[in-house]
Formats: structure tokens, sequence, C-alpha cells
């Protein structure tokens, strides 16, 4: 099979996730697609943001004149304090500077803070249809529905504003899959009439926001869906699951063609397409068993756990470092 390799919010791992530049060098490394997260600004601009508090990938914090948005806000259950895309019109985001998430971890991204504006939706997708002008590849986008029920809650319905936008562009076609940890603004778009993909994400803990929103603490958890019944009943509702990579790689298994979990196949047998994120390189973000020396941001070994990852038959990978999951799967197919 063939196992498409999608590049986590661009080629994250050499450029500031979410720029111009780390969209633009994940095609050129060999992605596939690429994958933003979609959040909206207060005048109902979607654009593309690993979270809505965006004081650690702006310069935000360093503008005096956005000193006075600084609030603190109750997120999917969670206290955040910062700077936040609802309280800003997009003129306003338009000013500001992108910057590296993990500069400890990434040092060299580093380099190219206050370089890149804020991108929206509609400059990817004319960014994703430019690249493929040019590519042999079809090339895809794979968006990523942030905080939908929060978003909804404040008169901002994240479905309408996402369905609207890729109509306007010619986007609502097979190139494009949607993905979000809440289930239902999945059904929401399946509503609206996209036609496109729709992969259900899948934490490791907890509850999907909107379930807690309507069910409280009887929500079901995510672990319920990934039981065989689980399984089944999603397949009924969206085309396929993405986990991280850890329910994919079995610890008590030897590495390599047999170290993974049955849940790829699990999902297969319900007719459910098999995702996960994120495949990085670094000691930080590998599993104990493939790291290797003493320092976190030091590479380890990424080769044997991505092979194994693989091996797994997993149908799309999300990767920081396109490149080197496409050097393995071309070395597996050898």
């Amino acid at each position: 099979m063939h196992t498409i390799v999608i590049g986590h919010r661009g080629a994250s791992g050499y450029r500031p996730e979410h720029t111009r530049s780390a969209f633009d060098l994940a095609f050129a490394l060999g992605a596939d697609a690429v994958e933003p997260d979609v959040v909206a600004t207060r005048d109902g601009v979607l654009v593309v943001r690993h979270e809505n508090e965006i004081s650690g990938t702006t310069d935000v914090a360093s503008r005096p004149d956005f000193v006075g948005r600084r609030t603190r806000k109750l997120i999917d259950g969670v206290v955040l304090t910062g700077w936040f895309t609802e309280d800003f019109t997009w003129a306003e985001l338009a000013t500001l500077r992108a910057k590296e998430r993990m500069p400890k971890t990434r040092q060299p991204n580093a380099s190219f803070d206050g370089e890149h504006p804020i991108l929206r939706l509609r400059d990817l997708l004319d960014l994703v249809d430019d690249a493929a002008e040019t590519s042999s590849r079809a090339l895809g986008l794979v968006a990523e529905i942030k905080h939908a029920t929060y978003f909804a809650s404040i008169g901002l319905p994240l479905d309408e504003l996402f369905a609207a936008e890729v109509a306007a562009a010619g986007w609502n076609t097979d190139r494009l899959t949607v993905e979000s940890f809440e289930l239902g603004v999945l059904g929401q778009l399946r509503e609206r009439g996209i036609r496109g993909t729709r992969i259900f994400l899948l934490e490791d803990t907890g509850q999907p926001h909107d379930e807690r929103a309507r069910h409280g603490d009887g929500a079901r958890h995510y672990s319920d869906y990934l039981t065989e019944a689980g399984l089944a009943e999603l397949a009924d509702q969206v085309d396929g699951v993405s986990v991280h990579k850890s329910r994919i790689l079995d610890p008590a298994r030897p590495a390599g063609d047999t170290g993974f979990t049955s849940l790829v196949a699990e999902a297969h047998a319900a007719g459910l397409q098999a995702y996960c994120w994120t495949l990085r390189p670094e000691n930080r973000f590998l599993a104990p068993s493939y790291q290797r020396g003493a320092r976190k941001s030091d590479w380890g070994n990424w080769q044997q756990e991505f092979s194994t990852i693989f091996a797994s038959g997993i149908d799309g990978v999300f990767a920081d470092h396109p490149d080197l999951a496409v050097h393995v799967r071309a070395a597996r197919a050898s």
C-alpha cells in the first residue's frame, strides 16, 4: 500500500510552522499534502495557527499596541492566558510575524523568526494550487478544525465559515481532508456538503470537547471509540481515525516489522482509514527504545521508529520533516 506523507503544519521541522516557507518547503521535500490548524478572527476570517492563543507562535507579546489584548480564557476546559485570534480582526493579525514554537529544540528554526506573516486559509489554498501546477504529484490539504464548540459559543461557527471558504476557492473536492478532535463538527461539515475525507482525531486520554459540553462527565472517552464496537460505529460517520503514534508502536514487541499494535488492522477491518501523528526525529519525541544519546534535541534512531510505523500498514503519517518520512517510505519500497 502507499502511505501518504503529510507535512505537519508544513515542514515545521525546518521552518516556523504554518508559514509560507514551511508549506512551500514541505511540497519541495516530497509531501503529498500539508496540514494546517484552522481558527478564526473576530471578523470571521479563517487563519492557520496551531492554537487560537498565539503568544507562542507570533510576536504579539512584543507589540505595545496590543498589550491590552492580553487576557485569560477557558478554552476546552483549560484556563489559558495570552492573546487570542478571536480578539483581533484579520487586518490586525496581518501585522504580526511568526516565530518558532519550540526554539530550544529547534534553534535553527528560530533564525527565521520575524520573517513571515500569518496566513489565511484562503492564502494556503492558493499556495497548494500553485504548487500542484508545477508538480507531477496530486497535492492535497488536511485541515484540522480547532476548538469548534468554543468558537460556536462565541458566534463564530467554524463549520459554516470553513464550508463557505472552500466552496469559494473551488476546494470542495477529493483533494480535501478535514479532521478534528470533535466528531460533531465533522458531521456538520458533511451536512453542509463538504465532499472531502473526514478523519476523527483521538487523544490518548480524555473526552471530546463537544461531548463534554453536552454530557459533562458522562461523555464518552476517546478510548471508547477505539474498541471494536466503537470503530464500527465510527465507520458510519467518518472515513478514518487519526491517533498519536504511541497507539501504533507496541513497546512490548521488538522494533521493526513486528513492533506495532493491531490498531491499524482493526481500523481497516471496520472499513476505516488510519493515520498517526507526529513523526519527529528528535529524542524528545521518539519512543524510549528509539532514543540515542543524552540530549533531547539530538536526533535518535528515527529511521527505525518511522519504519515500524510504516510497517503497520498505516494510510497516512504526519511528519514535521516530510523528507525523512518520504525517505523511509522509499527505502521500504525498494
